[in-house]
C-alpha cells in the first residue's frame, strides 16, 4: 500500500518515495523517536499477509540485524502499523555503484536495474574507475562479505546497485541477505525454493515460476543460474563480476537479454584483454579465481581475497613503472587458479609476482578505520605506535590502549589500560611490550594485556621512546629523564633552562647522542612550528641545533630526519656522525594531525623496517578541527551538514530550530547560527571583536554571547536572525571577564560568570530591573557552566570549593539547600528536556546521566553511561561541549573530525597505514645511506 508524504508508520514520518521495485516501495522517513532519517521497505501485501511467513521472515531479520560492520547497511527493525508492514533500514546516502558506473543513464535507479523482457540492458560508460579507487572500493566489499559469511549470512544479490558509496569513500553494502531472508519466510508452495535460486523477481512473492529474473542476471554464479541451491561462492562469483566492472566499465557477462546473459554467465570467460594495463597481476589473479565457474575449484574465503586485495591496494602507484608482464606469461591463470583455494590464496599471490630479477619494495597504502563507537582520546600527546617488525599497531581511544594486528580485522582492547589518563603508548624493541603513560606513572604491560607493571612515578610525558633497556622521556619543563624499561628511579639526562620545554626525546645510533625539541614556554600558536631540533651528547653536553623550525623528530635507518611543521612531515638527509642535516627539507607527508598548542606531537609512527603510520589531520597545527554531530543513546553519530572546522560551545535553540556555536582558529573567534534542517548553510552572527560562548534567550529569538568588541569582555546579545544592532547586557571591569551560562525560561533572568585570573564566581542578571547579584557564594577556579532546569526551579552547575571539580543542584529562588550530585569529580551538566534526568561528565571523552525527581524531594539515582563512543573535551577546564536536543534523544557534541574526509564523516576514525614507505622516502629525498 503507498505511503503518502507526512504519513506516519508507528514512530516513523514519511518524506518521501525513494524508488520502487518488484519487492516494494522505498521511502525515506524520519524517526522521530530517536530523530534520525531511515528507509523503509514496505513488504508486499501477499508476503506480509501471511503469518506463518512473516514470523520466520522476522527471524531470520533478526539473524541480519546482528550484522554491525561499518560497510553493510543495518536492518533497525520491522515495523507494523494499519496493515502496512516494512523493514526499517538504514538510509545511505550517496551513489550506488551502478549510478557511478553509468552515470546519466535513466534506467538505473533505486539501486537496483530495470533489466526484463524486452528492456536493453544499460550499457556502462566507457572505461571503469581509476584503479585505486576500484581497488579501495573493492576492499571494503570484501570486509563486508567476509564479515557476514562468517556468521553464516549469504548476501545472494550483490551487484553495483546493492553497494553504495558515500561522500567520504566509505562503501555501504545493501539489502544484505534479504534474499534469504526471504527464503526463509516462505511457507512453501509452487516454486518453494524459487528464492534460494534467483535472488530478485519480477512478480510479488508467492506467485508462480513466471517470476523473470532482473539485472541480477549479469552477477549470478552458474550454479545460481542453474538453479542449485548456493552458499557464500555464489558471493565471491559476485564479487568477481562486481570488480571486473569497476576496473572496465563493462560487464563481465553481458547479454542481449536475460537469456543470453545466461548463457554468457554458464559457458564464456569475461574479456580478459579488457583489463587496464596498469591493473596490478595480483588483482588479474584474483578476477580469475572468483570467478571460476565450478564452485569447488572457485575460491572459498573472502578473507583470501581481502589479503590478496590488501597487498595490491599501493600496486597501482608503481603500476607506470613496473614491467610489462607479456600475455603468454599469463595464460596459466585460467586453469591453474582453480587448484589455488583457502589459504593458498594469498601465499600463490607472492609466488606468482616473482621474478628472477629483483625489483623495488611495492608501496601499499590503506585506511584503517576505527570501529563504531571508538573516538581517539587523550590526542594531546602521542595516540598511536607501530611495532619495530612493522605487523601491529596500538592506539589511543575511548581511553585505553587498543592493538590492532596490519593482517588482522579488529582490534582487540588492551586489559589493564583503562584509564582517563592513558597516552603516549611505545613499543618494545622486541614488539612484545608496551609502554605508557597513565594516573601518573610510566607503566608497561605486555601486548596481550594483563596486570600493567609501574616503571615510576611520573607526569604526562611530552614524549618518550624505548632504546634498548632504557625508556628515555620528557618531563617538558622539568627536563628529559632516562629509566630502566623493567623500572627504578629515573636518571637526569637534560635539564631544561628557565623558560625552556623539551619534547620528543630520541636516542640517536650508539646510544650516546639525544635528539628532542626545544620550545619556549608560554602559549604561543607557533611555537612548536618555530621550536629547535637539537642534538646533544650525553658525555659532553655539548648541543648543536640541527633544524631551526620545526619539532617531533625522529632519525630513520635511511639515514634521513623526520620532522613536523604544522601538519606536514618533513624530511631530510642526515649525517649522525657530524650530526649535521645534509641539503634541504622536502615535505614528504601532507595531513597529519597534530596535539594543537600544548605539546608538539606529531601523531605518527614509522616502524624500523619502512611502515608508516598516522592520524590524518589538517595542515595548520594550531587549529583543532572537529564536528558537529548529533549522538543517539546507542552511539550512533550523525554529523551536521559543515564542513569540520574549529568548533565549541554549541547551544540549541529551546525550539529545537537552529544551533549556536562559537569558532575560534586562533586568529578570530566568532558566534554562527545554523538551521538544523540543513536548508542554508551556517550563517555568522558576530562581526566586531572576539565573541564566545553564545546561549539563546528563552524565546529562541535572540543569542547572548561574551564579547571585547568595546574594550571588556562584557556580554552582549543580539537577534538570532541577524537583524539589529547587538546591546550590551553587562560590563566587566578591569581584568575581569563576564560568561553567560544560562538563561531562565521565563526569559527573566541571566546566570552569567565572573572570572578572574584563575577563579570564578556565579552571578544572576535580573533583566527587568538590569540588577546584578551573586547567586550564593559559588566559586570555581573551572568553569562553572550553570544551567537552568526546564522548569526553572533549579540550578544545577559544577565548583571546585572541596578541590576536585563536582556537580551540585541548587533551588531557584534559592533557599539555602544544596545537592551534591558527583563525589568525586563531574563537570558540565546539562538536563533532559523533561527535568527528569541530569548529564554530566566525569572526565574528558565521558558522558554520564543519573535520573531526577523532585517531588516530594529531591531525590537522584545512580549514574549510567549515557551514550557509546566519546566527546570532544579539549581540555580539564573546558566549558560544556554538548546540548541536549528537545526531542530528549539525541545530544549535539564537538567531536574530533577525521580529517581529510568530508564533512559527515567524524564517526569514521582513520588510521592512514603506508607499507613499504621507505622507497617513497628515498626516492623523493634521496638514499643517505
Amino acid at each position: 500500500m503507498p505511503l503518502t508524504v507526512g504519513s506516519r508508520l508507528g514512530p516513523y514520518e514519511v518524506l518521501g518515495l525513494i524508488g520502487e521495485g518488484g519487492m516494494g516501495q522505498v521511502y525515506r522517513a524520519h524517526d522521530t523517536k530517536l530523530g534520525r532519517d531511515v528507509a523503509l521497505k514496505i513488504l508486499p501485501e501477499i508476503f506480509a499477509s501471511d503469518p506463518d511467513r512473516l514470523a520466520r521472515f522476522q527471524r531470520e531479520a533478526q539473524i541480519l540485524a546482528s550484522l554491525n560492520h561499518p560497510n553493510i547497511a543495518a536492518i533497525h527493525g520491522l515495523e507494523e502499523a494499519d496493515g502496512v508492514k516494512a523493514l526499517v533500514l538504514e538510509l545511505v546516502e550517496g551513489e550506488t555503484l551502478a549510478e557511478k558506473l553509468d552515470s546519466g543513464s535513466g534506467l538505473r535507479a533505486l539501486g537496483r536495474e530495470r533489466t526484463g523482457p524486452g528492456a536493453q540492458s544499460p550499457q556502462p560508460k566507457a572505461g571503469g574507475l581509476p584503479v585505486s579507487e576500484a581497488l579501495t572500493i573493492a576492499r571494503q566489499m570484501a570486509d563486508a562479505l567476509e564479515a557476514a559469511h562468517e556468521l553464516g549470512i549469504i548476501h545472494r544479490d550483490l551487484k553495483p546497485a546493492n553497494i553504495k558509496v558515500r561522500s567520504d569513500g566509505t562503501v555501504k553494502v545493501l539489502d544484505f541477505g534479504l534474499a534469504k531472508a526471504v527464503e526463509a519466510g516462505r511457507s512453501g508452495g509452487p516454486g518453494r525454493d524459487d528464492l534460494s535460486r534467483s535472488p530478485t523477481l519480477t512478480s510479488p512473492i508467492g506467485m508462480t515460476g513466471v517470476g523473470v529474473l532482473l539485472g541480477t542476471a549479469a552477477y549470478m554464479s552458474p550454479e545460481q543460474a542453474r538453479g542449485k541451491p548456493v552458499d557464500k561462492r555464489a558471493d565471491v562469483w559476485a564479487f568477481g563480476c562486481v570488480l571486473f566492472e569497476l576496473l572496465t566499465g563493462k560487464r563481465a557477462f553481458e547479454g542481449e537479454d536475460i537469456s543470453l546473459t545466461l548463457a554468457e554467465v554458464m559457458k564464456s570467460e569475461p574479456n580478459w584483454s579488457a583489463l587496464p594495463p596498469d591493473v596490478p597481476p595480483a588483482v588479474r589473479a584474483v578476477l580469475t579465481w572468483c570467478l571460476r565457474k565450478d564452485p569447488k575449484q572457485r575460491v572459498r574465503d573472502m578473507g583470501d581475497v581481502r589479503l590478496a586485495l590488501d597487498g595490491s591496494i599501493g600496486l597501482t602507484e608503481q603500476a607506470a613503472a613496473a614491467p610489462n608482464v607479456p600475455a603468454s606469461s599469463r595464460t596459466w591463470l585460467p586453469w591453474a587458479a582453480g587448484a589455488l583455494t583457502g589459504a593458498a590464496v594469498a601465499g600463490a599471490i607472492a609466488i606468482w609476482m616473482l621474478s628472477p630479477e629483483p625489483q623495488a619494495a611495492t608501496i601499499t597504502r590503506f585506511p584503517i578505520v576505527l570501529p563504531e563507537g571508538q573516538q581517539f582520546t587523550n590526542t594531546g600527546r602521542h595516540s598511536l605506535a607501530i611495532s619495530p617488525d612493522g605487523t601491529k599497531i596500538v592506539y589511543v581511544a575511548n581511553a585505553q590502549l587498543y592493538l590492532r594486528s596490519l593482517g588482522g580485522l579488529d582490534a582487540q582492547p588492551i586489559s589493564g589500560t583503562q584509564s582517563q589518563q592513558v597516552t603516549t603508548p611505545v613499543f618494545s624493541p622486541d614488539g612484545l611490550s608496551i609502554a605508557f603513560f597513565a594516573d601518573g606513572s610510566l607503566k608497561r604491560i605486555g601486548v596481550n594485556g594483563g596486570t600493567a607493571v609501574t616503571i615510576c612515578p611520573a607526569s604526562n610525558p611530552f614524549g618518550m621512546s624505548w632504546s634498548g633497556e632504557s625508556i628515555v622521556f620528557s618531563q617538558g619543563e622539568g627536563g628529559i629523564m632516562r629509566v630502566p624499561s623493567n623500572g627504578g628511579k629515573p636518571e637526569v639526562l637534560i635539564t631544561s633552562k628557565d623558560g625552556e620545554v623539551a619534547h620528543g626525546p630520541h636516542l640517536l645510533p650508539g646510544g650516546d647522542v639525544l635528539l628532542f625539541t626545544l620550545t619556549t614556554t608560554g602559549q604561543r600558536a607557533d611555537r612548536w612550528d618555530t621550536a629547535q631540533i637539537v642534538a646533544q651528547s650525553l658525555a659532553s653536553g655539548e648541543r648543536r641545533v640541527v633544524i631551526d623550525g620545526g619539532s617531533d623528530a625522529r632519525y630513520m635507518p635511511t639515514g634521513h630526519l623526520i620532522y613536523a611543521i604544522g601538519g606536514v612531515l618533513f624530511a631530510v638527509r642526515f649525517d649522525p656522525s657530524r650530526l649535521e642535516a645534509v641539503g634541504g627539507p622536502t615535505p614528504i607527508v601532507e595531513g597529519v594531525r597534530r596535539a594543537g598548542i600544548n605539546t608538539g606531537a606529531a601523531h605518527y609512527s614509522v616502524s624500523t623496517n619502512g611502515s608508516l603510520v598516522y592520524i590524518p589531520g589538517p595542515l595548520s597545527s594550531s587549529v583543532s578541527v572537529r564536528d558537529l554531530a548529533f549522538v543517539d543513546r546507542s552511539g550512533g553519530v550523525v554529523p551536521l551538514k559543515l564542513p569540520p572546522g574549529p568548533y565549541e560551545s554549541p547551544r540549541i535553540s529551546p525550539d529545537g530550530t537552529h544551533v549556536a556555536f562559537g569558532s575560534d582558529d586562533g586568529k578570530d573567534a566568532s558566534v554562527w547560527v545554523y538551521d538544523l534542517s540543513g536548508k542554508t548553510s551556517m550563517r555568522r552572527l558576530t562581526l566586531s571583536g572576539a565573541n564566545r560562548f553564545p546561549i539563546w534567550s528563552a524565546d529562541s529569538q535572540r543569542v547572548a554571547f561574551q564579547s571585547d568588541r568595546e574594550g571588556d569582555r562584557g556580554i552582549f546579545w543580539q537577534r538570532a536572525d541577524g537583524t539589529g544592532a547587538a546591546e550590551r547586557l553587562t560590563k566587566a571591569e578591569q581584568g575581569t571577564s563576564h560568561v553567560p551560562d544560562s538563561w531562565s525560561p521565563s526569559g527573566e533572568t541571566l546566570l552569567f560568570e565572573m572570572r578572574k585570573d584563575s577563579s570564578g564566581s556565579l552571578f544572576a542578571l535580573s533583566l527587568r530591573d538590569q540588577k546584578i547579584e551573586p547567586f550564593g557564594r559559588i566559586e570555581s577556579s573551572q568553569s562553572i557552566d550553570a544551567v537552568f532546569s526546564p522548569d526553572g526551579r533549579w540550578v544545577a552547575y559544577d565548583s571546585t570549593e572541596t578541590g576536585g571539580s563536582n556537580v551540585y543542584v541548587e533551588p531557584f529562588p534559592r533557599t539555602g539547600a544544596r545537592y551534591p550530585i558527583t563525589k568525586d569529580q563531574g563537570r558540565n551538566p546539562f538536563w533532559s528536556p523533561d527535568g527528569q534526568e541530569l548529564f554530566y561528565t566525569p572526565r574528558p571523552a565521558q558522558l554520564f546521566v543519573m535520573t531526577i525527581s523532585a517531588q516530594p524531594t529531591f531525590t537522584f539515582g545512580n549514574p549510567v553511561p549515557a551514550t557509546r563512543g566519546g566527546l570532544y573535551a579539549p581540555n580539564p577546564a573546558a566549558r560544556r561541549n554538548w546540548d541536549m536536543a528537545p526531542a530528549g534523544q539525541r545530544i549535539l557534541g564537538v567531536l574530533d573530525a577525521a580529517v581529510g574526509t568530508s564533512s559527515g564523516s567524524s564517526d569514521a576514525q582513520t588510521i592512514q597505514v603506508v607499507i613499504n614507505w621507505f622507497e617513497e622516502l628515498k626516492a623523493r629525498v634521496g638514499d643517505s645511506r
